[in-house]
């Protein structure tokens, strides 16, 4: 008889037990853990608005030129529609062409402005890191100092599933970086934009990236005493 395929609760069931055994340990007991809301944190930082705002603005805008892009290449297609009947068939080939290459233009413009590693992209990195590296630098004092063991993060998509307040360090961790809890921020709008909400929303949606990025860095950003401390990828 062929044996059944080991599945992967069995195969970690020792190591669960293990880590439960651990956990309850008097000396497990003894460690010292905490957490954050980075996206609580991160609305008290000005840098941080500031930031979110010049990557609103870079995005409408670009975003504006890709649909106007595309607004252009409708209305050509809509006249040549109206005259293909009048045209030999070497102007109707002409005609196309002009109206696929001004699609592909603005198909284009989208990959190289909000592509993986696109202009967007390249901003994000340069407004957002040093303020990473700003708040890793303070979760570091603060995890030296008081010996924490890890400091979790509880925003965006954590699989934290309660938190006791106690725990909480948010409001320290704004007070080292020298701003008042309660105090926040927000992105200016701009008030000079012309595109509706449609566009403004786009261009929001294009840089949420940029909110995910900071919290996400954050959620192994400190390892205590123990654990050691994970800096911010590219960081010694």
């Amino acid at each position: 008889m062929t044996p059944l395929p080991i599945t992967f609760r069995q195969l970690m069931a020792p190591c669960i037990l293990f880590l439960l055994a651990l956990a309850l340990s008097p000396s497990a007991n003894a460690q010292k853990f905490a957490y954050i809301d980075s996206e609580y944190v991160l609305l008290h930082m000005p840098e941080y608005a500031t930031a979110q705002t010049e990557l609103n603005n870079y995005a409408i805008e670009w975003q504006a030129d890709i649909e106007s892009k595309l607004e252009a290449a409708d209305r050509l297609e809509v006249a040549y529609r109206a005259e293909r009947v009048l045209l030999t068939a070497e102007m109707r080939v002409k005609r196309e062409d002009g109206i696929s290459k001004k699609r592909a233009e603005a198909k284009e413009m989208q990959k190289q402005k909000f592509g993986v590693e696109g202009e967007l992209f390249q901003k994000r990195q340069e407004l957002i890191e040093p303020i990473q590296q700003q708040l890793f630098e303070s979760l570091k004092d603060i995890a030296s100092g008081s010996g924490y063991m890890v400091i979790f993060d509880k925003s965006n998509q954590s699989n934290m599933l309660y938190t006791n307040p106690k725990y909480d360090i948010s409001d320290r961790l704004i007070k080292k970086l020298g701003y008042v809890p309660g105090e926040t921020v927000a992105p200016e709008e701009d008030k000079n934009d012309k595109g509706g909400d449609n566009i403004m929303d786009r261009g929001r949606d294009a840089v949420n990236g940029a909110k995910n990025d900071a919290r996400g860095r954050m959620n192994n950003a400190v390892q205590g005493a123990r654990g050691g401390v994970t800096a911010p990828k590219g960081k010694n």
